[in-house]
């Protein structure tokens, strides 16, 4: 009698102990229907960005090297390079600062946005003000709490006193009668920038390899998407293609920046900000339009108290960070 009690909970040991397993090793949801939907939502990074198939050699390497230069600005100090960093310990297009730094010390009032992935988006700049890179190029060089050049022809004037620039710009625009341009100067850097494209391993899964993700990752990307977060954060980007409203459901406490009224002088506009991109997220901390957010958990947590009305879980705020982190490019986890 006592063996066959020893032997029945023996068993319920064992089986027991197979659930947990079964439990832990597998999510709570189909796989295939998970990545059917994921597919239908999300899609992989384009190969190339609009206007690439213009650019040569010549006007990439052209812009590179005007992006590393503080010669630049008024004082020598700052680069585009500055507040959108491409090196230094593999930078992931942002001096993680929640605002950055000009000529003088002098900060700017908005968080500095990736420059990774930045020609794929709806326009540039947190209100959209500028339509295209090339435009937004031209924006931070005069800017006096940026770079503080006077105007487009003290910028121009100061190049054409460099040799090495103005041999640089007939070749990268050998037709034009005068190379050594304001606009063309943007159009290099604009040039340079479509070269700055990342692969994750998010790319691969929505390709087909269903092990890109971990069960935790494809945990969070179910939640990303049943917790209403693809409302704003879809497409190739999880973001960048749309305006919306900071705020939606619950205030946002900042009431000072009024977003892209200030561009539109709508009053719908007001407190409305350019949806940022979601891929190497993980990097780019502070996090909002002010940078007031520290951590992702934070910015995970209000964005969905704010814009959906939504109070997560510390473990929904786990499982969907977990996917978040899968967007970080290939080339910053090597």
């Amino acid at each position: 009698m006592k063996k066959w009690i020893f032997c029945v909970l023996a068993l319920s040991v064992f089986f027991f102990s197979c659930k947990r397993k079964v439990e832990v090793s597998h999510p709570s949801f189909d796989e295939e229907a998970l990545w059917k939907r994921a597919t239908q939502i999300f899609k992989p990074i384009p190969a190339s960005m609009p206007g690439a198939e213009k650019d040569t050699k010549e006007m990439i390497e052209l812009g590179k090297k005007l992006y590393f230069d503080p010669r630049l600005s008024k004082d020598n100090t700052v680069s585009c390079n500055t507040c959108h960093l491409l090196d230094k310990g593999k930078k992931a297009g942002v001096d993680n600062l929640p605002v950055s730094k000009g000529v003088g010390g002098k900060k700017g009032p908005r968080n500095a946005p990736t420059v990774w992935n930045a020609g794929f988006h709806i326009a540039q700049f947190w209100d959209g003000r500028a339509k295209d890179l090339v435009e937004q190029a031209k924006g931070p060089i005069l800017n006096p709490l940026e770079m503080a050049m006077p105007n487009e022809k003290a910028v121009i004037d100061k190049l054409k006193k460099i040799p090495e620039y103005v041999e640089l710009f007939k070749k990268a625009f050998p037709k034009d009668k005068e190379p050594l341009t304001y606009h063309n100067l943007a159009r290099a850097i604009a040039a340079f920038e479509r070269t700055l494209i990342t692969k994750d391993r998010f790319d691969d899964y929505l390709k087909g390899d269903k092990k890109a993700l971990t069960a935790k990752e494809k945990e969070g990307l179910a939640l990303f998407m049943d917790k209403g977060c693809i409302t704003c954060h879809k497409g190739s980007l999880l973001g960048g293609d749309m305006f919306q409203k900071i705020g939606l459901v619950n205030p946002y406490p900042n009431k000072k920046d009024l977003g892209r009224y200030e561009v539109t002088k709508k009053e719908e506009d007001k407190f409305v900000f350019k949806v940022p991109s979601l891929r190497n997220v993980a990097l780019t901390a502070p996090y909002f339009h002010d940078g007031s957010v520290a951590t992702l958990e934070e910015a995970v947590r209000q964005m969905a108290w704010l814009q959906l009305g939504k109070k997560l879980t510390d473990k929904e705020v786990e499982s969907i960070v977990a996917f978040l982190k899968a967007l970080t490019g290939k080339r910053f986890s090597k």
